[in-house]
């Protein structure tokens, strides 16, 4: 398990057998860029500023999938990205469902998202329906 505090993670690359990697209350973005970690199953993100603003969080789960290929437990409770209820009083469960089908439309390998376990029926949904599930704002 590595802890990291900070903003460049320019040196994880020397860790190519890394695991299991904690990366809460960093301040990281929707930039954030990883080097290639094969091994890495476990990513915390939460409490950073991870937003769906625009397609930048596509391109970010788009790149997670690319860079962490047996990625299978992932966090991101805590960032506005994760529409959670207790973070955000205007979310509610569909929200959060919809959020759910979305990244596991893009990252197809998770066993559990946030605290919860994926199910079979949310998989099947979320290759259905995933790529229209993006939350977003009206205007």
């Amino acid at each position: 398990v590595a802890f990291v505090v900070c903003r460049s993670l320019e040196g994880l690359k020397t860790f190519s057998y890394l695991e299991e990697l904690i990366l809460d209350n960093n301040l990281l973005g929707n930039d954030l860029l990883l080097p290639r970690l094969p091994h890495l199953h476990t990513l915390m993100l939460n409490k950073n500023q991870i937003s769906f603003q625009r397609n930048t969080c596509k391109i970010l789960l788009d790149h997670l999938a690319e860079v962490v290929p047996s990625l299978q437990y992932l966090s991101l409770l805590g960032n506005m990205a994760c529409p959670n209820e207790l973070v955000c009083k205007e979310k509610d469960e569909d929200d959060y469902q919809r959020y759910r089908y979305f990244v596991l439309h893009k990252l197809t390998n998770l066993k559990f998202l946030d605290t919860r376990k994926v199910t079979r029926r949310e998989r099947e949904e979320a290759l259905v329906r995933g790529a229209f599930m993006k939350v977003v704002k009206p205007k």
